[in-house]
């Protein structure tokens, strides 16, 4: 049984615990690993060796980290085959899917190799009494991701990248699910150079989480995950002084206005509810029928959701794969019994699909609700699996205040032609990330990525110009020397006359 290890200080070690899971190939059922979970003692090893490796990595003329970045990036682009590959073994995205991923991630890398330039301060040149001031941008220590089995690469990527350009060093704990793309980015990050201790694995589970969070040399924490753990996670870091970013969970909707080229519209909520088996945090989960346009929405889903290409991710033309495990699996089943039980029609069931050759993989079909309301708990909680419920409502005014009254605030979408229902729905809707004509409005490496509302804990959105913030601390210096005209003691508040 291979056995999956930690990252520490430069070295794959054993973790010295002896709680531990097994990795499933999802599209088979089969044990392909173990991975050993990290108990405090690994955290503290962890930490421990970032906090030694970040006073030089720190004083590192950031030219010469973007020179280590620009390697990591030109590595990944060689491996996009082999990491994708993994995501695939080990979630089960389709393969094409697991490339795209990696494409992502590689596209923070690149904003990264940019850090020069993005770290450069202002100068005011006197402002008052001989004295000149300008800010400075610097690091914060050792930092520590958090990150979730949906993307095992991106979200790390999303993290480790912008942390270290700017000069911290990283503690990364993955999830146990699919924990082995882990350690391939850190072998690149080595090989490109990077540091001994700037970056660390720690692998595991609850136990490895709340070390990270109360370990007091752990100056910063990024998470990705459910709302309810996110919020424990802000908490816990905030309540010790720590800075976080906490991302949480979603319930993103997709409006179709009766204008709507209903093609399209069809083509996207397909694509977005049932991509990557919904295990997305940016899925589409809801789509909003407005008007007249319902039944000839949920039919033309119908049909689709019907037809979809299901099986193992790495076979070509697989549209869908498995669920991660049998036990997420089984969850969102219990969704599906939960809503046809409150009265929801359940007009496509994808229970008990079974794919020739896979009969033991983590399989779960399209599934698609019609007449859903808001009091119905397959539309307020996050499912995380290939169920789209359809809500019906009679106008544009109605379909915003649905979305906004829901806790959740990640993404919403609308498709419409009309210039002035799209520019009220983007001004309107609460939401962090909002698509007009484009069903999963994920922004590019030199935007940021953030909901509103319970989808989001802390003040900053992940990656990009965000990202630059949360890493560094703004220091503001004024600067005076002694030739500045200035003697005897001043009592009174300095000002620029």
């Amino acid at each position: 049984m291979r056995e999956i290890d930690q990252f520490i200080d430069g070295h794959r070690v054993p973790g010295v615990g002896t709680a531990s899971s097994e990795v499933f190939d999802p599209a088979t059922g089969e044990v392909t690993a173990r991975v050993r979970f990290g108990t405090a003692a690994d955290v503290d090893a962890a930490v421990a060796a970032a906090a030694r490796a970040f006073p030089s990595w720190a004083e590192t003329p950031p030219l010469r980290r973007a020179r280590v970045l620009f390697r990591f990036r030109d590595l990944i682009e060689s491996h996009r085959e082999s990491l994708a590959a993994l995501i695939t073994a080990e979630h089960g995205k389709v393969l094409e899917d697991a490339r795209g991923e990696v494409t992502r991630g590689l596209e923070v890398v690149e904003y990264a190799c940019g850090i020069p330039s993005l770290l450069m301060g202002r100068h005011a040149d006197n402002v008052g009494g001989g004295i000149d001031n300008w800010q400075l941008r610097q690091p914060l220590g050792v930092m520590a991701g958090i990150t979730p089995f949906n993307f095992p690469v991106m979200v790390p990527l999303w993290m480790a990248p912008i942390a270290i350009a700017c000069g911290n060093s990283f503690v990364l704990k993955p999830s146990e699910r699919d924990p082995s793309a882990s350690l391939e980015l850190a072998a690149l990050f080595q090989e490109a150079g990077l540091p001994d201790g700037v970056l660390n694995v720690v692998q595991g589970d609850r136990v490895a989480v709340e070390a990270l969070v109360e370990h007091p040399d752990v100056a910063a924490l990024s998470f990705v995950g459910s709302t309810p753990v996110a919020e424990a996670v802000y908490a816990g870091g905030t309540r010790r002084g720590k800075r976080v970013q906490a991302l949480g969970g979603a319930k993103n909707h997709l409006v179709v206005m009766p204008d709507a080229d209903l093609a399209q519209a069809v083509d996207a909520l397909i694509g977005a509810a049932y991509g990557s088996a919904g295990e997305r945090c940016m899925a589409i989960s809801v789509a909003v029928a407005v008007g007249d346009i319902g039944d000839r929405l949920v039919e033309a889903l119908a049909v689709r959701a019907r037809s979809l290409k299901i099986g193992d991710g790495r076979t070509a033309g697989v549209e869908m794969g498995p669920l991660v495990t049998a036990a997420h699996r089984d969850r969102v089943a219990a969704y599906i019994a939960q809503g046809v039980a409150e009265g929801a029609r359940l007009v496509v069931d994808g229970r008990g699909l079974r794919v020739p050759g896979c009969e033991n993989g983590f399989f779960l079909g399209g599934t698609l609700f019609d007449h859903v309301d808001a009091s119905h708990r397959v539309y307020r909680e996050e499912i995380f699996g290939p169920v789209l419920c359809v809500v019906r409502v009679p106008d544009l005014a109605a379909a915003v205040q649905l979305i906004n009254a829901h806790p959740f605030g990640n993404g919403a979408a609308c498709y419409t032609r009309d210039g002035g229902t799209a520019r009220q729905f983007a001004r309107t809707v609460q939401a962090g990330m909002v698509g007009i004509n484009v069903p999963i409005p994920v922004p590019m490496a030199w935007q940021s990525f953030g909901g509103w509302k319970r989808s989001l804990f802390g003040d900053h959105h992940v990656y990009g110009e965000e990202g630059i913030r949360f890493c560094t601390r703004y220091k503001s210096i004024m600067q005076r020397w002694p030739d500045g005209g200035v003697a005897g003691p001043q009592f009174t508040m300095p000002t620029s006359g």
